[in-house]
């Protein structure tokens, strides 16, 4: 990271059918090799199957929201240095963070599914997300528990 001037974020533009930069953020995440049409058919596919397995008025993307809520981080710890010893220190992470390891987090998780294909596995683990479990939720309590393990030294934060 520079240490001289803060790193410039380019707009996103949104997708063509939620109308939604979250979706494109995780289009960009699925794409492999730069294939993007078939990281959309993906994305579009698990989507639709997600609001099929959840019932309810919300919409594809509300439910998606919702999901990514339930992997966004609110603590994490990284390492300072302080008189020639290493802590892990709990911070604070950045909506933005939040947001970036969320996703790769529920990548992470339905790469790792033994269902059929992607759209399927990326969809079964939404559904495991928006009921608090699955993989990409466990990932996330890992680095809570961590955070909450190492508040003694929330002092060394600057």
């Amino acid at each position: 990271m520079s240490r001289r001037r803060k790193a410039l974020h380019r707009s996103i533009l949104p997708d063509p059918r939620y109308k939604s930069t979250l979706v494109t953020e995780l289009v960009g995440v699925v794409l492999k090799e730069g294939k993007k049409t078939i990281a959309e058919q993906i994305v579009y596919t698990a989507l639709d199957e997600l609001n099929k397995k959840l019932d309810g008025k919300e919409s594809a993307l509300e439910k998606f929201e919702l999901c990514l809520d339930n992997i966004k981080p609110r603590l994490e710890v990284k390492s300072r240095r302080v008189g020639g010893a290493n802590y892990q220190v709990p911070m604070e992470v950045a909506p933005d963070r939040a947001k970036a390891l969320a996703l790769r987090w529920l990548l992470d998780a339905a790469r790792k599914r033994t269902e059929p294909n992607m759209a399927t596995r990326l969809a079964a683990e939404l559904v495991a997300a928006k009921n608090s479990e699955g993989n990409a939720v466990r990932k996330k309590n890992e680095v809570h528990k961590m955070a909450e393990a190492n508040r003694a030294f929330a002092h060394f934060r600057w």
